[in-house]
């Protein structure tokens, strides 16, 4: 019975840290956008993102800029080079992929 009585008690105090530790955890990590980067037709690169939070964008690479998001996207065309490093208004960085067609 007091073995019982102690396992009831556990379980009071753990259940509402086990609920809280996935919400709390879900709120503390930035969300992770992708972009990549492709070779248009006149030989210069377009770089893009989708999944980004609200605000802007910043990309440094052969070039560097800041654009806004819209709906979690961007895009930025006629650049050089295709390396390029995105960073987002809560701080995530992100390195684009190249893709080829």
């Amino acid at each position: 019975m007091n073995r019982t009585r102690r396992l009831a008690a556990l379980t009071l105090l753990a259940a509402p840290a086990l609920a809280l530790g996935p919400a709390v955890a879900a709120h503390a990590l930035p969300s992770a956008g992708t972009c990549k980067v492709e070779a248009d037709s006149a030989g210069k690169y377009h770089l893009w993102g989708v999944g980004f939070p609200s605000g802007t964008v910043t990309y440094t690479g052969s070039v560097s800029g800041t654009v806004p998001t819209n709906a979690g996207r961007f895009d930025v065309g006629g650049l050089t080079g295709s390396k390029y490093v995105v960073k987002a208004a809560d701080g995530t960085t992100v390195t684009c992929t190249v893709v080829r067609h």
